[in-house]
């Protein structure tokens, strides 16, 4: 390798990969100012970003919407990056860097599709337990009991045979090319989907934790996005998923044990 020529493992996504780092500044700068948003509320934020308190209408829906879809962009494309860099690789070599670019687009952008659907699910899960009062206008729950059902659902979902089955799939993006046609910018949007399919399936209950100490908790949201980023790591040990389960576990027994108090 020739001097300031990229690594071979980065040969042919440098392109691709400087794509997703534009979309990830955006998506945080998005969260990042949504977040202080909620936290400056008579600050003189420009509220046309932000949903009403309550009583949402269409435009409350999309504006939730939009959050919902942003936020799960900023929070789980970085785990897709090894599969792009690999799509990447792969088709500059069979084809021109320029394909390659379209190619992993057409991924990122079914991957991305599939949080969206997800994020219709979490919108209209916000709006009806902010209607029965379960979650504050400021979009962290009200309810401690719910708080200890999300954490204890959370934590031993972590144990499940399903959660281990789509983890290795998100953990090992050269068998989600050699078990999927990628041919065609229609099968690398499926790619995409379907790759983003089993990464909700792997953290779905993560994202809902979201609602436990608020969905434009800042920390809380880079706690969780780190947390899902380091189990997806081909080498990572499995008990460090199971770790995880055991601390929601046990926060969902504090949690429900102090609701019980006096």
């Amino acid at each position: 390798m020739r001097f300031g020529e990229p690594a071979p493992h980065l040969r042919g996504g440098l392109l691709p990969l400087s794509g997703v780092v534009i979309v990830l500044v955006i998506s945080w700068g998005y969260v990042a100012y949504m977040a202080w948003g909620m936290e400056n509320m008579d600050s003189g934020v420009e509220w046309w970003l932000m949903p009403r308190m309550s009583n949402w209408d269409a435009v409350d829906l999309a504006l939730v919407l939009a959050m919902w879809v942003i936020m799960m962009t900023a929070m789980m494309l970085p785990s897709a990056v090894p599969l792009l860099l690999l799509l990447a690789r792969i088709e500059s070599q069979r084809r021109s860097r320029g394909r390659a670019f379209v190619a992993t687009s057409a991924l990122a952008l079914g991957y991305v599709s599939a949080w969206a659907a997800f994020s219709v699910v979490a919108t209209l899960a916000q709006w009806g337990l902010l209607e029965t009062r379960l979650v504050t206008p400021m979009m962290a729950s009200s309810s401690p009991y719910l708080s200890a059902l999300l954490l204890a659902a959370a934590g031993a979902y972590q144990f499940t045979n399903l959660k281990y089955t789509c983890l290795s799939r998100c953990q090992s993006p050269l068998s989600a090319l050699m078990t999927q046609r990628r041919d065609g910018l229609d099968r690398a949007l499926l790619l995409g989907f379907v790759q983003g399919a089993f990464c909700i399936g792997c953290c779905w209950l993560l994202m809902v934790l979201l609602f436990v100490l608020g969905v434009m908790n800042l920390l809380w949201i880079a706690a969780l996005s780190l947390f899902v980023l380091l189990e997806k790591v081909p080498t990572m040990p499995r008990v460090f998923v199971q770790l995880g389960g055991a601390v929601l576990l046990v926060w969902s027994m504090l949690v429900f044990g102090r609701a019980l108090l006096p």
